[in-house]
């Protein structure tokens, strides 16, 4: 057989099994949460999250505000050191993140089995 025959039945087969693996991967909310850091954040992210009052008043100050928790639950890294202390039935984490204005803040986040609580927040 010639070499661009052979070439051109590969692209064809190269070609379905892309398509496939496309169809199979897109309809899948799929995730590679492989690191404990992110699995984490990811956990925290996909439970309803509620404030504590210190985190409230810590929000209705001008320095920080919500986007500022969401993109530190994105992009935080979790003080495992600090963290997996057992608290009221769940389990506390400290998360550092940052703010729009790029200062650095602490997040204590309780997670519980079935939301997730942000307790307070710690300027650096």
């Amino acid at each position: 057989m010639n070499l661009k025959y052979r070439f051109a039945y590969y692209l064809v087969g190269f070609t379905i099994g892309m398509f496939f693996v496309a169809l199979i991967w897109s309809g899948k909310d799929t995730r590679c949460n492989y690191f404990p850091n992110a699995r984490v954040l990811n956990d925290l992210r996909n439970k309803p999250f509620h404030y504590d009052i210190e985190a409230s008043r810590r929000l209705s100050e001008d320095w920080v505000d919500s986007v500022d928790i969401k993109n530190s639950l994105t992009h935080g890294d979790v003080d495992f050191d600090k963290s997996n202390i057992k608290v009221d039935g769940g389990k506390l984490y400290i998360i550092y993140g940052k703010t729009s204005k790029n200062e650095e803040i602490t997040l204590e986040v309780v997670n519980y089995p079935n939301k997730a609580v942000l307790r307070n927040i710690i300027r650096k």
